[in-house]
């Protein structure tokens, strides 16, 4: 989709990967070996396939975030794609001798993946450039969660401004993370929010991390849509659009990257959440990680519909 220069402006912060995509019958016992039917090299990392999801669906989008040395054919790759989304790569840093993370991702016919990734752990020593410059004109950040590193400071900052924070949590969070109360919206995976909280339910886990942080807090459930707490401390739920699923990697970023632009064009919670489940289900019907996130106009003839 074309984007245009009323289009609010997303500061996306994390860490990009190169990906490998392996389609397989089943993930392999231990000690075996598998064929694969199908491989693709695709750009991926939590806030890059959110990124990618804004872009696609009309925003205008900043990336920030560390990246591998200029020598290395893992960057360049992703930096080519990038420019095809129309991202803005201005703000990304590159560092000298560091590896630019790479996953190996099994995709089975369910659409289920299994995936293990390397990520130099020199990445998490970056300095980002200065506040002023990468929030001038941000109307949302997203940024993922293990980046807390060296992101912290930069969220605080926003949310200073008035920015909203928005924080796509994919792996359990410390209860002494900045981010639980430097954001404003904490969008968690079940598993995740289940782990943070120490409670085997997501309602309970919720109302648990609500006494901890005043941000917005949800947690997404796949085919079981979405659970979030109102402005009341009521549970409500947003329902999954259901379709027939082929590749789930990237749906959850997606969903971020798809809020994050909802809310930064002035939508209310509820509105944002049913726009997000309809771009993540979407995205789920197609095979290609966040770079099979949909256009703005199929998520708005599904939400007609």
């Amino acid at each position: 989709m074309a984007q245009s220069d009323a289009a609010p402006r997303i500061l996306c912060i994390g860490i990009p990967v190169r990906d490998l995509t392996f389609r397989v019958a089943a993930v392999p016992a231990r000690g075996s070996k598998a064929n694969a039917t199908h491989l693709a090299e695709i750009c991926g990392g939590n806030a890059l396939n959110a990124a990618i999801a804004v872009a696609r669906l009309g925003g205008r989008v900043a990336f920030a975030g560390p990246m591998g040395d200029v020598r290395e054919t893992s960057s360049g790759f992703i930096l080519a794609q990038m420019a095809q989304e129309i991202i803005d790569t201005t703000h990304i840093v590159r560092m000298p001798d560091v590896t630019t993370p790479v996953s190996a991702i099994m995709i089975e016919p369910s659409g289920e993946r299994t995936l293990t990734i390397y990520r130099d752990p020199r990445l998490w020593t970056v300095e980002l450039p200065d506040a002023d410059i990468l929030l001038a004109d941000c109307r949302a950040l997203l940024v993922e969660s293990r980046c807390t590193p060296f992101a912290i400071s930069l969220c605080t900052e926003a949310r200073r401004r008035g920015i909203p924070v928005v924080v796509g949590v994919d792996r359990a969070m410390s209860l002494q993370d900045g981010l639980l109360t430097a954001a404003s919206h904490l969008l968690f995976a079940s598993e995740q929010v289940q782990e943070t909280a120490g409670i085997a339910d997501d309602g309970a886990a919720l109302r648990r991390l609500a006494g901890l942080t005043p941000a917005f807090l949800a947690a997404t459930r796949g085919p079981n849509g979405t659970i979030w707490l109102n402005e009341t401390g009521a549970l409500e739920e947003t329902p999954a659009f259901p379709v027939e699923a082929v590749d789930t990697l990237g749906a959850g970023d997606v969903f971020h990257g798809a809020f994050a632009l909802r809310l930064a064009e002035g939508a209310e919670v509820r509105e944002a959440l049913r726009f997000a489940a309809v771009a993540a289900a979407l995205k789920c019907i197609r095979r290609g990680g966040g770079q099979a996130a949909p256009q703005r106009v199929e998520v708005e003839q599904l939400l007609r519909s």
